[in-house]
């Protein structure tokens, strides 16, 4: 073999040591590095996800406090006005809304029932007292249905009186209501009831009461 060959297979034989070499470190590097890497994203996601949390609290918090802060009690008593049981739902009463239309369907249904019967017994009296055949076959004298005619009419008088308070106080209480919204109800109110130690020192009887708020 001539020295040109030698020498250029002895070149060939370095260079595929040296990159043997280099791919061997690049590796190992990598085997070190790409941990290290995935630890660093890990991290990052957890502060992120952290981040993501806190920022959804504080948004859920801001528009509770808005709600409260933007409450109008007018507006609540407006809305029961308006329509009963709107006021108790704008103030997030929400169960009040059926015991409201139950008391005017209540008193609505009393109105109706109330001037039916004193329109019928009314209406028998009438012909009673003009001697025409009534809806009872003259069982009954005109004095008499004239007075369970007269018990009716009260009684359908009161219904709208009924339905009336009924009306007024689902304004009321919607007005009520929108001023406690933003009363602090929470678990931190204590009331601790004990002995008055002034009182006692002087031989009566006394009782301390302690708000804590």
């Amino acid at each position: 073999m001539s020295l040109p060959c030698l020498r250029q297979e002895r070149c060939c034989r370095i260079i595929a040591v040296t990159l043997e070499t280099k791919i061997a470190d690049l590796c190992i590097g990598m085997k070190l590095v790409l941990p290290l890497l995935l630890s660093l994203a890990m991290a990052a996601g957890t502060v992120c996800s952290a981040q993501d949390q806190d920022t959804l609290s504080t948004d859920i918090a801001a528009r509770s406090l808005d709600w409260r802060s933007r409450h109008q009690p007018v507006r609540a008593a407006i809305y029961s006005a308006v329509l009963p049981g709107a006021g108790q739902v704008y103030n997030r009463k929400y169960w009040k809304v059926p015991i409201v239309l139950g008391g005017l369907g209540i008193s609505y249904w009393f109105i109706q029932d109330n001037n039916k019967q004193y329109q019928r017994y009314k209406t028998a009296y009438l012909d009673v007292v003009n001697n025409r055949p009534d809806e009872f076959n003259g069982i009954y004298y005109g004095d008499q249905l004239r007075n369970v005619a007269d018990t009716y009419h009260r009684w359908r008088d009161l219904s709208y009186v009924a339905i009336g308070l009924v009306y007024a106080l689902n304004v009321m209480d919607a007005s009520v209501d929108g001023y406690f919204v933003r009363f602090d109800v929470s678990n931190d109110l204590t009331v601790q009831a004990g002995p008055s130690l002034g009182l006692a020192a002087q031989g009566a009887f006394g009782l301390t009461l302690r708000m804590d708020l």
